[in-house]
């Protein structure tokens, strides 16, 4: 569930889970709700990685977006090829995307977690 995940990976989930962004917490307030009955882990270490929302039950990674990932976008299309290799998908949101169009995003997950789950059931 965590891959090969480093000790120091967990010590800074953990800091980052204590200082979330205001979309993380937004987003969480969602995700604790088992959205379709599945069960969210939020700054999941997984291999050299901190996954911000992880549904292991379905394999999706949620991530959020902020001004940081416009100057890493290798680093994240990187980890994206990393994370994929172990069959689990993603879907990215931005700050702006949480914060102005809060109902598209849960639409979004919704959709993503009954396409996963019934490409699952074949």
């Amino acid at each position: 569930m965590h891959g090969e995940a480093k000790s120091d990976k967990f010590a800074f989930a953990e800091y980052l889970r204590k200082n979330a962004t205001p979309e993380e917490t937004k987003l969480w307030e969602y995700l604790k709700q088992r959205p379709k009955g599945y069960k969210f882990r939020r700054q999941h270490p997984f291999n050299d990685y901190i996954l911000d929302f992880y549904c292991h039950r379905a394999k999706l990674s949620i991530e959020i977006d902020g001004p940081i990932h416009s100057t890493q976008k290798q680093y994240d299309k990187d980890r994206t090829s990393v994370i994929n290799e172990y069959g689990i998908s993603e879907i990215r949101f931005s700050n702006e995307e949480i914060r102005t169009n809060f109902r598209k995003v849960k639409e979004t997950i919704i959709a993503t977690i009954t396409s996963i789950t019934k490409n699952h059931s074949l």
